[in-house]
């Protein structure tokens, strides 16, 4: 390590991360001071904490935007090699996986909002809108978990074809859509609305049901079925 490298141990007790951290718990910390844990060195220009503050900035809405930055994008910033890229990188889908295992076994087709929860943690950092169907069985258990399509970043192409293709295969008796919205507002679009319809009704026809349509947005969720669009 270069000598005139700036690092957090330079720096006074009461200001250190790691020191905080051990005398006040990891909850005392700011998203800052965090990261810079995981950044650990800092330049000849900054410290670590300094370098996680341009970070914070860069991605344009603190934490929330971390993970869709690529590693090409982590690295365009000065003290931010390859290795630490990958490290945030590591830690962003470790953050991801934790909530889901979290919200796992609290699951219920019932309730929107679980669903939303488990599965929102995976599409609401995706960058285009991608389209994901549950397809369930007479007792509303799971049978699988299909991507039906990824679309641009304003909207994903799915046909009711498709859609119950995938179903019959999966021997279905209900499913479950959900797509996101990558602006962050799960507002329903007109076409949405539309396409909701269509699906709904070719599944009534051959008989399996739409139980649901939910939108993820950024960290909010609308459910057609709570709102009374189904």
């Amino acid at each position: 390590m270069n000598n005139n490298t700036l690092r957090i141990k330079d720096l006074q007790e009461n200001d250190r991360p790691y020191e905080r951290c051990r005398n006040l718990g990891a909850e005392a910390l700011s998203d800052a001071e965090l990261l810079s844990i995981i950044i650990k060195n800092g330049t000849k220009s900054q410290t670590a904490i300094e370098i996680a503050h341009e970070l914070l900035h860069k991605t344009g809405n603190g934490l929330q935007s971390l993970p869709k930055m690529h590693l090409e994008e982590l690295t365009t910033i000065s003290g931010i090699g390859f290795v630490k890229a990958i490290q945030i990188k590591a830690l962003c889908e470790l953050s991801k996986r934790m909530a889901k295992a979290e919200n796992k076994d609290k699951i219920s087709v019932e309730n929107p909002e679980t669903v939303a929860l488990y599965y929102g943690q995976d599409l609401r950092h995706k960058e285009s809108e991608q389209l994901m169907m549950l397809a369930l069985n007479s007792k509303s258990v799971v049978l699988g978990e299909f991507i039906i399509s990824t679309g641009t970043v304003n909207s994903s192409i799915a046909s009711p074809r498709e859609i119950f293709m995938i179903a019959l295969r999966a021997k279905a008796v209900s499913i479950i859509l959900l797509h996101n919205h990558p602006s962050g507002d799960p507002t329903p679009s007109r076409e949405d609305e539309i396409v909701t319809r269509r699906i709904k009704e070719a599944g009534d026809m051959i008989g399996i049901s739409l139980i649901d349509h939910i939108i993820i947005g950024n960290n909010n969720y609308i459910s057609f079925r709570e709102k009374g669009y189904l």
